[in-house]
């Protein structure tokens, strides 16, 4: 078993029937303060990184939010609306599709071409779909009062 394969058991044996009583009462919503505070964390440890070469502190925070991918996509298996293979499966496809001058014929000068083809390569996804963006202000504001809140139980108010 892989070291990812182990890390989907653990979170799965934790939210088994006999497993961990904190980690069997969460959901999509009461992970939303640690994942903003593990984003947070990340962005420390590059920080800390990049002023003192140790990728200790990175490694360690890039772990915390896997974590909540992970466990998100086991509470999404147990509600039987996705998994997480699915979850990679999405990522896979669209870097796929993104990235037609890697994975296909297309040629590009330069990163900024990229980004154009990028965007227009979402532009047509996103096309006859409800826009998500439509719900961003509305989440944008929901992470601040989650960071502050992050801010106080961390003592930084």
């Amino acid at each position: 078993m892989n070291s990812f394969d182990e890390l989907k058991e653990v979170v799965r044996r934790l939210r088994a029937p006999d497993g961990c009583p904190w980690d069997k009462e969460q959901t999509h919503s009461s992970l939303k303060p640690g994942c903003i505070e593990e984003a947070a964390e990340v962005i420390c440890g590059i920080n800390v990184y990049e002023k003192t070469g140790n990728p200790e502190n990175l490694k360690e925070e890039l772990g915390d939010l896997l974590l909540q991918v992970v466990m998100q996509a086991q509470i999404a298996e147990e509600e039987g609306i996705f998994t997480m293979d699915d979850v990679a499966k999405g990522i896979t496809e669209k870097l796929i599709r993104r990235h037609p001058h890697v994975f296909g014929d297309v040629r590009v000068a330069d990163s900024k071409e990229v980004l154009v083809n990028w965007e227009e390569i979402k532009a047509k996804e996103k096309e006859g779909k409800e826009d998500p963006n439509l719900y961003l202000p509305e989440a944008f504001n929901e992470a601040e009062k989650l960071i502050d809140a992050a801010r106080k139980r961390k003592g930084f108010s």
